[in-house]
């Protein structure tokens, strides 16, 4: 009992940097309250003996439900929030709050333009200062994916939506080109498309159906780097996969009858791949935002 009253202490302590978090990310101080209410729920049952950061604990798990909020609002089409309710922030907010408060009306209004993912990786890395290794698996991605998420969120928050806009079109050209070389089996074009220092990752699922040879699924293993290597893995290969938004990237899905068994996430750097994750974890894929 003893944990749980100094959970529940921890909890009130930290509970305006929590707000502090959701209302950035969400930009209602309504929903930020209510996303707060809800962490606690999955907060307070929980074991938290082996925890060493509460703060940070407490922050991911706020940060998993306002990426849900984001994702349910996007799906549903939702205006986004009217600016009068954004800035209702009442007095009884901690100075945390008001930090993130000050960065003002117009970032909130540009974050609004961002994906889910994207949004949430830069409110908790430039903001909130946590570090790619935490955020990746709030945003279910690689610390490499999230960095790029928070990367091109940064150039338009500071005014450069062309340069986003043409970020994603360079990588879509770039999995194309990858795509394309792939399906022909042409080892000097996927070599021409990989960094040098490319990392190929595969969840448990994927190297089972590798070894399975299922989903035209190249010989695999959990990390596989080097571009010789990883290009051998896809010469000749992924005449299923069909180009696809992941998590508002470019990236490839398997899904035969239009039901997503493999996903490929793919990280551009420039004109070059420098990661390709590949997920068939279910869950993992059905917490993703995919638009074939």
């Amino acid at each position: 009992m003893g944990g749980k009253m100094f959970l529940a202490e921890r909890f009130a302590a930290d509970r305006g940097h929590l707000l502090a978090v959701a209302y950035r990310m969400l930009g209602s101080q309504s929903e930020a309250e209510d996303a707060v209410q809800e962490a606690w729920l999955h907060l307070a049952p929980a074991d938290a003996s082996a925890v060493e950061n509460f703060r940070a604990w407490m922050t991911t798990v706020v940060a998993r439900v306002c990426l849900d909020i984001l994702r349910n609002r996007k799906s549903r089409r939702e205006e986004p929030i009217a600016a009068a309710d954004a800035m209702a922030v009442g007095d009884h907010v901690s100075r945390d709050l008001e930090v993130a408060d000050s960065v003002g009306l117009a970032m909130l209004v540009v974050l609004q333009t961002l994906s889910p993912a994207e949004r949430v990786a830069f409110v908790l890395h430039d903001i909130f200062s946590l570090s790619f290794d935490d955020i990746a698996p709030i945003v279910n991605r690689s610390p490499i994916a999230a960095r790029q998420l928070a990367s091109r969120a940064r150039r338009r928050v500071q005014g450069a939506p062309a340069s986003a806009d043409a970020d994603r079109e360079r990588q879509r050209e770039v999995v194309t080109a990858f795509l394309a070389a792939s399906r022909e089996g042409d080892f000097s074009a996927l070599l021409a498309v990989l960094d040098p220092a490319v990392v190929l990752k595969a969840d448990a699922f994927a190297v089972a159906a590798s070894a399975a040879r299922l989903a035209d699924t190249p010989e695999l293993a959990p990390e596989i780097h080097g571009r010789p290597e990883v290009a051998k893995r896809f010469q000749g290969r992924l005449r299923m996969a069909q180009l696809a938004l992941v998590e508002g990237d470019a990236g490839l899905v398997i899904a035969p009858g239009g039901t997503a068994r493999m996903v490929i996430d793919i990280v551009v750097e420039g004109d070059r791949i420098v990661e390709i994750s590949l997920i068939a974890d279910p869950q993992r894929i059905g917490a993703l935002q995919l638009q074939l």
